[in-house]
């Protein structure tokens, strides 16, 4: 599935779901985040949620619950490289985005696990429906391909070794 063209914007149910939520200045701020150097954390986040709904409802399950809880999964302000907790980052920003998600929108028990749980491998707390699951394997689906993006980017400005071949696609 092709997510750089923003796919979201033209399904009419998906928007049904998460679409008042992108006028919210509360989520206009994560576009200003800049979240795996090559993309915003709106970006991430909405990529997460599209991609975890059409997974969701391919499967029958709850899909309305998946795209709005993907949409909030890193719902958090700070820069995670620079602001540091007595627990790790892992633990703790799932717990931030569900506060900051609460005070938006009342959350569903089901919900709340997908936010609470999206990081489940890094806390050890395995998420209790198939919703948390697809949204935590997307997430690291998603991130491993902003990561790739990374890694070309800076593979392509490098100062040294201009010698070696530059990445395609």
């Amino acid at each position: 599935m092709n997510l750089d063209n923003e796919p979201w914007f033209r399904d009419a149910e998906y928007m049904s779901y998460v679409g008042h939520f992108l006028e919210m200045p509360e989520l206009k701020k994560l576009d200003s985040i800049v979240h795996h150097y090559t993309s915003t954390r709106l970006q991430h986040c909405l990529k997460v949620s599209y991609m975890s709904y059409v997974i969701a409802k391919k499967h029958g399950l709850n899909a309305k619950a998946t795209a709005r809880a993907g949409l909030f999964h890193d719902l958090f302000y700070y820069d995670w490289r620079d602001t540091k907790f007595t627990k790790s980052h892992a633990y703790v920003h799932p717990r931030i985005a569900y506060r900051n998600a609460c005070k938006l929108t009342t959350i569903s028990p089901l919900e709340k696990d997908i936010i609470i749980k999206h990081m489940w491998g890094a806390t050890l707390a395995p998420p209790r429906y198939k919703e948390s699951f697809i949204v935590t394997f997307v997430d690291d689906y998603v991130a491993m391909q902003e990561g790739k993006t990374t890694a070309k980017f800076k593979w392509n400005r490098r100062k040294h070794l201009k010698r070696l071949p530059y990445f395609t696609s």
